[in-house]
């Protein structure tokens, strides 16, 4: 992923009011991949401190949209039109990351695979989300 691209997404990125709310952190995005960060905050945590699930869904949502968005043409947009998420372990502390990749760009779909893992690389969470190219 080119430093371009990624500057790119981030002036986009940093303009979306629910990504501020989260506190979102674009590391990469381009070539049909992005990797984004949320860092573990009281805020976004259910009882017992654990990171909400709403929170995590978010951000595989963000990422697998900012891996779509690099591939569109200008003028086009994306929306979501699948997340299956599946939660394989807790966030208890310190940043979660999400890596999206493109699995299949079609004309009319996009498929992302994503990947969470936490601060020391467990994996927490994986997802396989659709996305509708929108004119």
């Amino acid at each position: 992923m080119s430093a371009p691209e990624t500057d790119r997404a981030r002036e986009l990125f940093e303009r979306i009011p629910y990504v501020r709310l989260l506190g979102l952190e674009l590391v990469s995005a381009g070539g049909g991949e992005a990797t984004v960060r949320l860092p573990h905050r009281p805020e976004l945590t259910r009882h017992e401190g654990i990171m909400h699930g709403g929170a995590l869904a978010s951000l595989v949502d963000t990422a697998s949209a900012f891996a779509v968005l690099s591939l569109l043409e200008a003028g086009e947009r994306t929306v979501t039109v699948d997340l299956t998420l599946h939660f394989l372990r807790p966030v208890l502390a310190g940043d979660t990351t999400a890596r999206a990749r493109v699995l299949r760009a079609g004309r009319r779909l996009v498929t992302v695979s994503v990947e969470a893992t936490d601060s020391v690389d467990k994996l927490v969470a994986t997802a396989l989300t659709t996305y509708a190219r929108v004119s």
